[in-house]
């Protein structure tokens, strides 16, 4: 059996000393010298020790400070700056949506696809329908006629009622909050009534262009306009608004994945602003989107983490 050779730091001369073994042969231990002056600590002044802990304390205390303000000088990559058309998607627009009673529907936005005039009309063809037709003079009776005519104006005062509380989106779900917002986004953010009031993208003359044919001419569009970069953006920012509201309820930050969703939509309108930012270049309808969401540059510069 070879002899082991066991390394220790102990005495300081350099020495081989044997170890015992129940058999064989004794092992040869070395023993290495560990007081070396390269080994020693330094002595450091106390001065020198305390004037770097207030530089680096310093120095720490100034990080902070500049981090916060770069994080003010962004903005929330979430929620952005507040403005009035991003605080009304809480309410989904209009001041009939949260809790003040509803006399007329011409300035509420309706559930279930129904528009304000519609519904108006309707309400004025159930009046006339159910109206109580006066009787002949001689079988006429004026006590029971204007019973039955305010008997009818308090049935159709409760059906209307009703019917405003059915349609009001207050009592609705979240699911329809955000069903109605995203039809506002289209009706605002779409190109099919922006083409008509911004300003288009100025035209790129590039040399390389020069001697080529002209591009066809695009298909006309078919309807609203639900595909455009800005419209996208604007979606995707409804999803988000209700998804961080939800996220601060109580429990909310336990939800794994509404916080993964949250995440995966906040980069994707990332990928898309960035997009956005460079075709348009600083056009009437970056401006339009950033100045009406309250994108900030959070919402696109630098790497967001949540």
């Amino acid at each position: 059996m070879p002899p082991r050779i066991h390394l220790r730091a102990g005495a300081s001369p350099l020495c081989l000393r044997s170890a015992p073994t129940p058999n064989g042969p004794l092992p040869i231990t070395i023993v290495a010298n560990s007081s070396s002056a390269a080994t020693k600590r330094r002595h450091v002044d106390p001065y020198t020790l305390a004037q770097a802990k207030q530089r680096k304390i310093a120095n720490e205390a100034r990080q902070r400070v500049l981090k916060v303000q770069r994080t003010e000088a962004l903005g929330d990559p979430v929620r952005g700056v507040p403005t009035p058309f991003l605080q009304s998607f809480d309410n989904v627009g209009g001041s009939a949506n949260i809790g003040i009673p509803i006399t007329s529907a011409t300035d509420a936005v309706l559930n279930h696809f129904l528009k304000p005039d519609e519904l108006d009309k309707a309400i004025k063809h159930s009046h006339s329908l159910a109206e109580p037709t006066p009787n002949s003079d001689y079988q006429r009776d004026p006590v029971e006629e204007e019973e039955k005519v305010q008997r009818h104006k308090e049935q159709h005062g409760r059906a209307q009622e009703a019917l405003f509380r059915i349609l009001n989106l207050v009592n609705a779900s979240q699911k329809e909050k955000t069903r109605a917002n995203v039809r506002r986004c289209i009706d605002i953010f779409g190109r099919h009534s922006t083409d008509t009031t911004l300003r288009p993208r100025a035209p790129t003359n590039s040399v390389l262009d020069e001697g080529k044919p002209p591009l066809p001419q695009k298909t006309p569009r078919a309807g609203p306009d639900t595909g455009s970069s800005e419209v996208q953006i604007s979606i995707l920012t409804v999803k988000i608004r209700a998804l961080a509201n939800q996220m601060e309820q109580p429990g909310g930050q336990k939800d794994k994945i509404n916080k993964r969703n949250l995440r995966v939509m906040v980069h994707k309108r990332q990928k898309l602003l960035r997009y956005l930012r460079e075709k348009e270049r600083g056009g009437d309808r970056w401006r339009h989107l950033v100045e009406k969401l309250g994108l900030s540059e959070g919402t696109w510069v630098g790497e967001i983490s949540l």
